[in-house]
Protein backbone atom coordinates (compact mmCIF):
# COMPACT_ATOMS: atom_id res chain seq x y z
CA UNK A 1 0.00 0.00 0.00
CA UNK A 2 1.44 3.35 -1.06
CA UNK A 3 1.05 6.08 1.49
CA UNK A 4 1.33 9.71 0.39
CA UNK A 5 3.23 12.09 2.61
CA UNK A 6 2.14 15.71 2.64
CA UNK A 7 4.09 18.83 3.57
CA UNK A 8 2.14 22.10 3.62
CA UNK A 9 -0.79 20.37 1.89
CA UNK A 10 1.39 19.33 -1.07
CA UNK A 11 2.35 15.74 -1.81
CA UNK A 12 6.00 15.13 -1.07
CA UNK A 13 7.81 13.07 -3.66
CA UNK A 14 10.90 11.84 -1.89
CA UNK A 15 13.15 11.23 -4.93
CA UNK A 16 12.48 14.66 -6.45
CA UNK A 17 12.87 16.39 -3.08
CA UNK A 18 16.13 14.58 -2.42
CA UNK A 19 17.41 15.50 -5.88
CA UNK A 20 16.58 19.15 -5.21
CA UNK A 21 18.38 18.99 -1.85
CA UNK A 22 21.36 17.36 -3.54
CA UNK A 23 21.44 20.13 -6.18
CA UNK A 24 21.37 22.78 -3.44
CA UNK A 25 24.13 21.04 -1.51
CA UNK A 26 26.28 20.91 -4.67
CA UNK A 27 26.05 24.68 -5.07
CA UNK A 28 26.49 25.54 -1.37
CA UNK A 29 28.82 22.73 -0.36
CA UNK A 30 32.08 23.22 1.40
CA UNK A 31 33.19 24.89 4.55
CA UNK A 32 32.98 28.51 3.41
CA UNK A 33 30.21 29.30 0.91
CA UNK A 34 27.34 29.64 3.36
CA UNK A 35 29.48 31.79 5.65
CA UNK A 36 30.48 34.04 2.73
CA UNK A 37 26.85 34.41 1.68
CA UNK A 38 25.95 35.14 5.29
CA UNK A 39 28.55 37.93 5.47
CA UNK A 40 27.35 39.42 2.20
CA UNK A 41 23.74 39.32 3.38
CA UNK A 42 24.65 42.20 5.71
CA UNK A 43 25.93 44.33 2.83
CA UNK A 44 28.56 44.65 0.13
CA UNK A 45 32.10 43.77 1.13
CA UNK A 46 35.58 44.15 -0.26
CA UNK A 47 37.86 41.13 -0.52
CA UNK A 48 39.87 42.04 2.60
CA UNK A 49 36.68 42.68 4.59
CA UNK A 50 35.59 39.14 3.76
CA UNK A 51 39.03 37.83 4.71
CA UNK A 52 38.64 39.41 8.16
CA UNK A 53 35.03 38.31 8.68
CA UNK A 54 35.30 34.74 7.42
CA UNK A 55 37.53 33.53 10.19
CA UNK A 56 40.16 31.02 9.08
CA UNK A 57 39.78 31.22 5.30
CA UNK A 58 42.87 31.77 3.16
CA UNK A 59 43.00 34.26 0.31
CA UNK A 60 43.32 31.56 -2.36
CA UNK A 61 40.30 29.65 -1.00
CA UNK A 62 38.24 32.85 -0.64
CA UNK A 63 39.03 33.77 -4.23
CA UNK A 64 37.99 30.29 -5.42
CA UNK A 65 34.74 30.30 -3.42
CA UNK A 66 33.82 33.81 -4.59
CA UNK A 67 34.43 32.78 -8.19
CA UNK A 68 32.15 29.71 -7.83
CA UNK A 69 29.42 31.77 -6.16
CA UNK A 70 29.67 34.31 -8.99
CA UNK A 71 29.43 31.56 -11.64
CA UNK A 72 26.24 30.30 -9.96
CA UNK A 73 24.74 33.80 -10.01
CA UNK A 74 24.60 34.20 -6.23
CA UNK A 75 27.05 37.09 -5.94
CA UNK A 76 28.27 39.90 -8.15
CA UNK A 77 31.79 41.27 -8.44
CA UNK A 78 32.21 44.98 -9.15
CA UNK A 79 35.59 46.50 -9.95
CA UNK A 80 35.81 50.12 -8.84
CA UNK A 81 38.02 52.40 -11.00
CA UNK A 82 40.09 53.63 -8.06
CA UNK A 83 43.81 53.64 -7.41
CA UNK A 84 44.53 51.03 -6.29
CA UNK A 85 41.66 49.13 -7.87
CA UNK A 86 39.04 47.98 -5.35
CA UNK A 87 36.68 45.09 -5.87
CA UNK A 88 33.35 44.81 -4.11
CA UNK A 89 31.24 41.71 -3.75
CA UNK A 90 27.49 41.72 -3.22
CA UNK A 91 24.61 39.29 -3.16
CA UNK A 92 22.62 39.32 -6.38
CA UNK A 93 18.82 39.38 -6.24
CA UNK A 94 18.99 35.63 -6.78
CA UNK A 95 21.51 35.25 -3.95
CA UNK A 96 19.22 37.23 -1.66
CA UNK A 97 16.62 34.47 -2.03
CA UNK A 98 18.87 32.43 0.29
CA UNK A 99 18.43 34.92 3.17
CA UNK A 100 15.34 33.23 4.69
CA UNK A 101 17.17 29.90 4.63
CA UNK A 102 20.23 31.43 6.32
CA UNK A 103 18.08 33.09 9.00
CA UNK A 104 16.35 29.76 9.68
CA UNK A 105 19.74 28.04 9.91
CA UNK A 106 20.98 30.73 12.32
CA UNK A 107 17.83 30.45 14.43
CA UNK A 108 18.10 26.66 14.56
CA UNK A 109 21.80 26.89 15.40
CA UNK A 110 21.16 29.30 18.28
CA UNK A 111 18.47 27.03 19.73
CA UNK A 112 20.68 23.99 19.26
CA UNK A 113 23.60 25.69 21.03
CA UNK A 114 21.34 26.49 24.01
CA UNK A 115 20.05 22.90 24.06
CA UNK A 116 23.55 21.43 23.95
CA UNK A 117 24.80 23.78 26.68
CA UNK A 118 21.81 22.90 28.88
CA UNK A 119 22.36 19.17 28.29
CA UNK A 120 26.08 19.47 28.99
CA UNK A 121 25.48 21.56 32.09
CA UNK A 122 22.98 18.94 33.36
CA UNK A 123 25.49 16.13 32.81
CA UNK A 124 28.26 18.02 34.58
CA UNK A 125 25.95 18.83 37.49
CA UNK A 126 24.91 15.17 37.81
CA UNK A 127 28.51 13.89 37.82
Amino acid sequence: MNKKVFVDQKPLHCPSQLKAIHDTMDILSGKWKITIIGCLSFGDKRFMDLMREVNGIGSKMLSKELHELEINGLISRTVQPTKPVTVEYALTAYGQTLRPILWEMADWGQHHRIKVKATFKGEVGNG
